[in-house]
């Protein structure tokens, strides 16, 4: 069963910044980064049920870029709401909360 990805405005805001970052320092960067992002997306939409972090948020690593993906899961309608798109460098306390 497939599941429907939804992008909160803050994980939104999250990957613009990222993509506008690589894209000051490459040109290959940003386009590797979104086809790595999407390809993530591809993983969340066909099986989401990845390792719980806390509570009911879960997380995934966006492979070769050190930001992880974190979501929820509403298996009532089979959602996935990506929460954020976390630099995993970042400050842990920063993470987002339901």
């Amino acid at each position: 069963m497939a599941y429907k990805v939804i992008i909160s405005p803050r994980a939104q805001k999250e990957i613009e910044n990222a993509i506008d970052y690589y894209a000051l320092y490459s040109v290959d960067a940003p386009v590797n980064f979104i086809s790595l992002l999407t390809e993530t997306y591809g993983s969340l939409e066909s099986n989401p049920f990845f390792k719980v972090r806390y509570k009911n948020i879960r997380a995934l690593k966006i492979k070769k870029f050190p930001y992880s993906l974190y979501f929820s899961i509403n298996e009532d309608n089979n959602t996935v709401r990506i929460l954020s798109c976390f630099h995993n460098k970042r400050n842990p306390n920063k993470r987002p909360r339901v």
